[in-house]
């Protein structure tokens, strides 16, 4: 690859910034939302309905693929985008928050993590040197550095030499990415809730120099209010001229949060894992389709949305799979969820280039509290 990764800010509404990262497998445009492929695949998904949705990226999961089928053999294969039919970009998380996620399962030292995997017991060693490696297997084009994330709720003096180890990761990281047109390597921002830390973070980060900045250690059970907080000085931390992503993020409401206070990247298992738990977004909020006031609905999901679940299944279908268990029903309901996502961040991007900002939120947060209205 020779061409370069680079981002563009094309408009501005307050500090919201709606823009164009591209790559040599697309342009991705911000602020976006990346479907969740964990282990090569977007549950109930085929890649191109995806893509139908409007996705331009997806990510993907270091950990479990180096588990299984392992990166190696990923590469024999032809690289992430062969094995799982995507042609577009691909981020790769570095698998440092499953390490985290794993307490009783490993043993952290300053050289990486030791652990075990979930899936048979075996040990393995993530370091910021292998993580760079896996993720140069697998062909990913958005590389994230190896971090610990700081758990929540945190001192200041954990979550210092939380964030401090993470910066050290991040040179090593740094290192070890080299060279590799047409890739890009983002750093991630530690620090918790702590404005000092997080200022202390992203200059060790802007020194270092990366392609993109990630917000990190977020969504991990602060609460929304706490959140943005963060997010009300975060953000503006970072550099100005790249992208910045804040990791795990969300639920529709923080997605719009956090695009007025400047986030331009966002990935979440939600759309989903609630799509086949039986919820779906709308426009007026959740729906729970396993609740029996929809079984003689011959309403859509919503009305207005144009995805092939709303224009072709009444709720009262929906609601009969959904309590049958049957497999249709988790690939309706997370096409129309990820449908949804996709057209939100789309009206967020015409909310910001025309100006409107302020009303797209307004009224978004006005058919939400309506709420779903049942039949009379």
């Amino acid at each position: 690859m020779t061409q370069k990764f680079t981002f563009a800010v094309a408009q501005r509404d307050g500090r919201a910034r709606t823009g164009v990262i591209n790559t040599p497998r697309g342009d991705i445009r911000t602020p976006a939302f990346m479907p969740v492929g964990t282990a090569a695949t977007v549950k109930a998904m085929m890649p191109e309905s995806v893509r139908a949705t409007g996705a331009d990226i997806l990510l993907g999961n270091t950990y479990h693929l180096m588990l299984r089928p392992g990166a190696e053999r990923v590469a024999r294969l032809g690289g992430l985008h062969k094995f799982m039919n995507w042609d577009r970009p691909i981020l790769t998380d570095s698998g440092g928050f499953q390490v985290m996620s794993l307490t009783a399962l490993r043993k952290m030292t300053e050289e990486g993590v030791t652990f075990q995997s979930h899936i048979d017991g075996s040990k393995h060693h993530l370091s910021p040197e292998r993580s760079m490696e896996i993720q140069a297997l697998l062909g990913s084009d958005i590389v994230m550095s190896f971090d610990e994330c700081t758990p929540h709720p945190a001192t200041h003096e954990v979550a210092q030499k939380s964030m401090e180890l993470s910066m050290r990761w991040a040179q090593r990281s740094r290192d070890a990415f080299g060279d590799r047109p047409g890739h890009a390597l983002f750093g991630i921002q530690q620090g918790s809730t702590f404005e000092d830390l997080r200022a202390q973070s992203a200059d060790a980060l802007r020194r270092i120099e990366f392609d993109g900045y990630a917000i990190g250690g977020l969504a991990v059970g602060e609460g929304q209010e706490a959140m943005f907080k963060v997010l009300d000085f975060a953000p503006g931390q970072l550099p100005q001229d790249k992208p910045r992503y804040l990791m795990g993020v969300g639920k529709p409401d923080d997605i719009v949060g956090a695009v007025q206070r400047g986030v331009d990247m966002f990935d979440c298992v939600l759309p989903s894992r609630s799509g086949r738990t039986g919820q779906a977004q709308t426009r007026v909020g959740a729906i729970n389709l396993r609740n029996a006031r929809h079984k003689d609905d011959p309403r859509p999901l919503d009305a207005e949305c144009t995805c092939p679940t709303c224009r072709n299944y009444s709720r009262a279908y929906l609601h009969h799979v959904v309590r049958a268990q049957e497999m249709i029903a988790g690939m309706l309901l997370t096409w129309h969820n990820l449908h949804y996502y996709q057209e939100l961040m789309s009206g967020l991007r015409g909310a910001i280039r025309t100006q409107g900002l302020d009303g797209f939120v307004a009224d978004f947060h006005a058919r939400r509290a309506q709420g779903d209205i049942e039949p009379v």
